[in-house]
């Protein structure tokens, strides 16, 4: 259920990692660019997230993550199964907190990672961002306004 067995042959899997509600919104929004792509969600198994979902792969996670350190390794297990099991060309994700050991151990192994800063953030950054910077191959942001915060960062545009 979390993670299933490599197949020999298959292509590389995006894996799109965000939390249900505005994350999982967001990853959405970027449909144009990966429904010809092989691709997995991880978010949480909430019936808005599951109904959004229907037809696509979806590994569900542990939540809540905010101010839980039971969830966040539990995570972590699923992040080191998903990633040692499948064949992930990128991690692409929007947060939140869900987000932080699927960056940190692709990042570690190899995996490039991409991280969108989320729309209603403008004046500062989320703590999630601020978290996975270390580990991000790229950060992009959707205002110009928030390369203050990231000036490293590309300017993809609003997503929603």
């Amino acid at each position: 259920m979390d993670a299933k067995k490599r197949e020999p042959g298959e292509p590389p899997l995006l894996l799109l990692v965000g939390s249900s509600g505005g994350h999982l919104a967001q990853l959405l929004a970027l449909r144009p660019w990966y429904e010809q792509r092989r691709r997995c969600f991880v978010t949480f198994d909430t019936p808005d997230a599951v109904s959004l979902l229907a037809g696509e792969e979806l590994v569900p996670a542990y939540h809540p993550t905010t101010r839980s350190l039971r969830n966040l390794l539990r995570n972590g297990v699923l992040a080191t199964r998903v990633l040692r099991r499948r064949r992930i060309a990128a991690v692409v994700t929007t947060g939140a907190g869900l987000a932080v050991p699927f960056v940190v151990l692709a990042r570690l192994r190899g995996i490039p990672t991409v991280y969108i800063e989320v729309y209603d953030r403008i004046d500062t950054p989320t703590l999630t961002a601020r978290l996975c910077r270390p580990f991000l191959s790229v950060m992009l942001v959707q205002w110009e306004e928030q390369r203050r915060q990231y000036p490293e960062a590309t300017v993809v545009g609003p997503l929603l």
